[in-house]
């Protein structure tokens, strides 16, 4: 709760004024009917026009007060939730900013963005309800059944008996359809996965003709959501039903008790007819308290799912007393093993001991599955090591300001991922005051900058969202680009030039001798010749280094590598097929 109410603290002023008017307005409602009963006793049936001026005018100043106290707690209700809800959005996306792969693994996309989309906009439109429905209702119901039993007390069992049986009966259809309420939001979840997903690969979708499998998906999903509401809404559409049946049930008995007051000369006709305004308020007030137990019912659900994103521990947090910079590019693998905490529990890195020195070029090739990808992801600390020490620059990275580290180390990940923007705004993730001149300087070096210079706006040329007006080797040219402009002591290549073509590779390669000399470089990739002129290179296989040397040295130790160098040479195959011994997915 504590989690949920923090941004609600910015807006008290608005909240506390937003109530302020909700008591205002009922209390200017609750005399109505107290003037409307002095209006036909002492006006009507008495044939008084002054009093039914005096009276009528009273009842219009109340109305007009009561509109504007209305009209001032929907006006501060609204900004105040609506403020509420976008502090709300802010709070766990920046609490999502501080997760690790890990803790992102466990929600998954899609169910993050439920959470910040369906599961606020409930608990926001609760918090409404809260300061104006959840206010009035109680207020005008115990002050209507006060105002009615200072009237008639012989009456008041029509009263009871009416709540009694509308409590019930609202009760039992709010337990019910507040079950399957609950079961809604991880509907949302599969609508939102199966939407995102298919967005994002809209274009495998189409070159394999699936749109017809994609919709029948989807309608699944939507299908499922729908019966599940209309069930949780049928219960919750008795509502009316049964609100009129106590409606009128009430007013018949007070109908036929009342009249036999009235002729009995025990009650006035103007108080009888005061009476029927105070039942229906009674009434309306369960209704609209039976409305707020389901929309808060459904805004709890939602509250524990924004509460588990806002309580979430990142798995991977700052030290203490960190270490505020990185001496230099070393890197130490002291027997580490490594599992996915949500993945099948066994383990992808097995006692892996690999000592780099600074400056290192050093290339990893392996088969799919081998667990390259996982151990260059334990440098930047994107997870971290479940057995065994991982050090940069001579300190475990466990050591380091998150910050600090992943700054020292670029990561060209095998996904390139280009945002919407301008080119020059995408470069300049990586250094965000470079020049003009820094920018071409970074693109040359990633030879970006030949189909850069033909478009007419060069560095301002249009990223749409995603990349999509690029292709896949021109994103991994610009994303090498970005990874050059931090001038990293570490830069990590995960298999991000598979796209471009060979000649362009190697140009990219010798770039790197020239502009960053100093850094360590690993290079992840499948083709041979992308790695053959490192200093050292790793074998991996089945989450194992299975050897470690230089080309010719591999050439003539390592059957893995030879087979793979032999088929390449020949146009055969990649690593999986030359390699079937290596762990496949």
């Amino acid at each position: 709760m504590n989690a949920l109410l923090a941004p609600m603290r910015r807006y008290r002023k608005e909240a506390a004024l937003a109530v302020t008017g909700t008591v205002g307005e009922v209390v200017m409602e609750v005399f109505l009917p107290f003037i409307m009963a002095y209006i036909i006793d002492e006006g009507v049936e008495a044939g008084n026009l002054t009093a039914v001026l005096v009276y009528g005018a009273a009842m219009l100043v109340m109305a007009a007060l009561s509109l504007g106290f209305g009209m001032m707690a929907g006006y501060f209700s609204a900004k105040a939730s609506i403020g509420y809800g976008c502090a709300l959005r802010e709070k766990i996306f920046d609490k999502v900013q501080t997760y690790s792969f890990a803790n992102i693994d466990r929600f998954s996309t899609a169910g993050l963005v439920t959470r910040m989309t369906t599961d606020v906009t409930n608990v926001q439109m609760a918090s409404q309800m809260l300061m104006r429905i959840a206010v009035r209702s109680p207020i005008m119901l115990i002050s209507s059944l006060v105002a009615g039993m200072a009237i008639s007390l012989d009456l008041s069992p029509v009263f009871f008996a009416a709540i009694i049986f509308l409590a019930t009966a609202l009760g039992v259809i709010v337990v019910f359809s507040t079950r399957i309420f609950n079961v809604v939001f991880d509907a949302y979840d599969d609508l939102n996965a199966s939407v995102q997903e298919n967005v994002a690969a809209i274009r495998v979708v189409k070159a394999f003709v699936r749109e017809a499998y994609e919709n029948e998906k989807f309608r699944a999903a939507a299908d499922k959501l729908y019966r599940l509401f209309v069930r949780a809404e049928g219960l919750v559409a008795l509502n009316n039903p049964v609100m009129m049946l106590a409606v009128y049930g009430c007013i018949i008995a007070l109908s036929w008790l009342g009249a036999q007051l009235v002729v009995g000369s025990s009650m006035t006709t103007g108080e009888l007819t005061s009476l029927f305004s105070y039942v229906m308020q009674i009434l309306m007030s369960l209704m609209m308290l039976s409305m707020i137990v389901v929309m808060l019912t459904m805004s709890l659900a939602s509250g524990r799912r924004i509460a588990e994103a806002l309580d979430e521990q990142p798995d991977i947090a700052n030290p203490a007393e960190a270490a505020c910079s990185v001496a230099d590019g070393s890197i130490d693998f002291d027997h580490v093993g490594f599992a996915y905490a949500h993945g099948d529990g066994e383990d992808v890195l097995q006692d892996i001991d690999l000592h780099i020195a600074s400056g290192e070029t050093i290339g990893i090739i392996g088969g799919t599955g081998s667990g390259k990808s996982s151990l260059v992801s334990l440098v930047s600390r994107l997870y971290d090591a479940t057995e065994g020490t991982v050090r940069v620059g001579g300190l475990d990275v466990r050591a380091y300001d998150l910050e600090t580290l992943r700054d020292a180390v670029a990561v060209v990940l095998q996904k390139n991922v280009l945002f919407s923007g301008t080119v020059a705004e995408n470069l300049r993730w990586g250094a965000p005051d470079a020049t003009d001149e820094e920018l071409w300087a970074a693109c040359d070096a990633a030879q970006a900058s030949e189909f850069l210079r033909q478009l007419p706006e060069g560095l301002e040329a249009r990223v749409e969202r995603g990349g999509v007006n690029f292709s896949g080797g021109q994103k991994q040219r610009l994303c090498i680009a970005r990874a050059l402009l931090k001038r990293p002591k570490v830069l990590i290549l995960d298999d991000s030039t598979s796209a471009v073509d060979t000649a362009t590779d190697a140009r990219i390669r010798a770039a790197f001798d020239t502009l960053i000399p100093g850094t360590t470089k690993i290079i992840i990739a499948q083709r041979i010749s992308s790695v053959e002129h490192a200093d050292r290179i790793v074998v991996m296989d089945g989450g194992r280094i299975d050897g470690v040397g230089a080309h010719e040295e591999l050439l003539a130790t390592n059957d893995i590598y030879r087979s793979v160098a032999a088929s390449q040479a020949e146009g055969t195959g990649d690593f999986d097929i030359a390699a079937p011994s290596a762990a496949q997915d």
